[in-house]
């Protein structure tokens, strides 16, 4: 199912341009669920090669620089005592920007506590020099509990 959205002002890297897209409703590519897929089965290995080496990340107050340090950062994370499973819900493509809505279910190892499922949305920055991979990456979850 594709819908097209024309003249949409999205804001593109860096952060004061201003620049004009077109954004269609999508099917996820397969880079991003290998990547969520990385997160959800514990193992961080390939999924992570959508990002370019020198990658940003800014995960609600995470900052993390480098391809190494998001995956290193994010393994911590969830080995906090929790297992995650991602669903993509919606997923918009404009070519240089990449913007997704999904569902985290959060389920603790300790089965005293629930499980929650956050809703998150993730901004994907690509790479001017390799398309393909992911320069920028900027997400919000939660909160998890009020």
């Amino acid at each position: 199912m594709k819908k097209q959205v024309k003249e949409q002002q999205i804001n593109i890297n860096p952060e004061n341009a201003m620049n004009t897209l077109t954004i269609t409703k999508t099917a996820p590519p397969q880079w991003l669920l290998d990547f969520w897929k990385e997160i959800d089965d514990k193992t961080f290995g390939k999924g992570f090669d959508c990002f370019v080496e020198d990658a940003t990340c800014r995960l609600g107050i995470a900052e993390w620089n480098g391809r190494e340090q998001i995956r290193e950062n994010l393994r911590a994370f969830i080995d906090t005592g929790f297992t995650a499973h991602h669903d993509v819900t919606e997923y918009w493509d404009s070519g240089p920007l990449k913007i997704f809505r999904g569902i985290v279910t959060m389920k603790p190892d300790d089965s005293t506590k629930p499980t929650v499922k956050p809703v998150m949305t993730h901004f994907f920055y690509m790479d001017e020099a390799d398309p393909t991979k992911v320069r920028s990456w900027v997400g919000s979850v939660g909160p998890v509990q009020f």
